[in-house]
Parts: structure tokens; C-alpha cells; sequence
């Protein structure tokens, strides 16, 4: 359903400046700090991180943050906001799975916020993070309901108009995780192009690495 992968660089300098997009990120992060109670010892890969919206406000409760995203123009703006700030926790790293890139490291926490619906691979990917959870480590996966394919302006690098809960507890399960959970993290009134302003939710699913 997709064409060639966004050019998530060119995006990056202006990506802050949508508001909407901004209180979803907040708005996804409290849902996330409300049910996973973050702790002071926990590390933490927040994977497909963009700007660091969603790592930036769970920053302060965690040990560290691991941020990762394919595209390097979204990293060099997080940079930009670490060292304006003056954060010690916070790294970020370049990861292209697509290119073969592989995910490393160990994590208490894995979270990830409105990035699956751009992985052609949810399946595999889901098996690649538990790879680098620990033992009982805990992920939270934030990503729009099915949408129909009205969410996006422009469908290019989109690979699933949302996710059907069920099948995506499924596929959790799939990947070894238990106590599989799902609630509403945001909803979302857009403008299309037609402009009708339509409104959209963002799903919070979590769970535990199995044994």
C-alpha cells in the first residue's frame, strides 16, 4: 500500500512545529508513565524516536534513555535539544533495519510511539526488541487504530493504515510477551484534505517478556 520510504530528513527541521503532534507525544507519554510506572533504575530504548518528544518527557523518570531512529536529520535535532539541555542520560543511535542494522544493548523498557504503522515487519521487529529486553522487561508500543488510510496526507512510507488491537495482541503474543494489555493513549481531531476533520485514536499496548 506504500510507495518508497518518507524522506523522514527533510521532515525533521520543521517536525516540532505541528502542535497536534506535540500534545500526542505528551499525551502518549502519560499514558505510558500511568501504566508502565516508570522507575530511577530503568533503562530505556526508545525506538523510532524522531525529535525525542516521547524520550525528552520520559527522561526525567528513568536511569537512561537509548533513542533510536533510522532517519540521522530527526537525530541531529534531538542532539541539538540534549545539549541545550545539558542531559547526561539521554543517547541516541542511528538504526536502519531495512539497511540490516540490528538492534543492541539491554533494556528494562522498551517504548515506541507512531512508528510500527512505518514498519513493513511489525512481526520482526516485535522479536527483535524483546531480543534486547531483559529478562521480564517491559514494552509499550503506541500506534494509531486502524485509520482506513485517512490518517496520512500522502501514504508514502506507511505500511499498515493502523493496527486492529486484537491482531496486534496477537502478534505480541507471538513474539513471547505476557500480561498483554491495551488501552486508549490519545485521540486525535485532523483535517484532511478534503477538509473534514476527522478524528483518530492512539492505542497503548503493553507487555512482559516471557520466559
Amino acid at each position: 500500500m506504500a510507495g518508497e520510504k518518507r524522506d523522514f530528513n527533510a521532515a525533521a527541521a520543521t517536525w516540532d512545529e505541528n502542535p497536534g503532534r506535540v500534545k500526542m507525544a505528551h499525551d502518549v507519554a502519560r499514558a505510558i508513565i500511568g501504566t508502565i510506572q516508570p522507575e530511577p533504575a530503568m533503562d530505556v530504548l526508545d525506538f523510532g524516536c524522531g525529535t525525542g518528544l516521547l524520550t525528552l518527557a520520559l527522561q526525567p523518570h528513568v536511569r537512561t534513555i537509548t533513542a533510536v531512529d533510522s532517519s540521522q536529520g530527526m537525530l541531529d535535532v534531538l542532539d541539538a535539544k540534549i545539549k541545550a539541555q545539558g542531559l547526561k542520560n539521554v543517547r541516541t543511535r542511528r538504526v536502519d533495519m531495512e539497511q540490516g542494522d540490528e538492534l543492541t544493548g539491554t533494556f528494562d523498557l522498551a517504548v515506541s510511539s507512531m512508528t510500527f504503522h512505518h514498519i513493513r515487519d511489525t512481526g520482526m521487529l516485535l522479536d527483535r526488541i524483546a531480543g534486547v529486553l531483559k529478562p521480564a522487561g517491559r514494552i509499550a508500543v503506541a500506534d494509531l487504530d486502524s485509520d482506513e488510510g485517512k490518517f496520512h496526507d500522502t501514504n508514502e512510507g506507511v505500511f499498515h493504515s493502523g493496527f486492529d488491537r486484537h491482531m496486534m495482541m496477537k502478534s505480541f503474543s507471538a513474539a513471547g510477551f505476557v500480561s498483554v494489555r491495551n488501552r486508549t493513549a490519545a485521540i486525535l481531531p485532523k483535517p484532511g484534505p478534503d477538509g473534514i476533520v476527522r478524528t483518530f485514536t492512539v492505542f497503548l499496548m503493553t507487555g512482559e517478556k516471557g520466559k
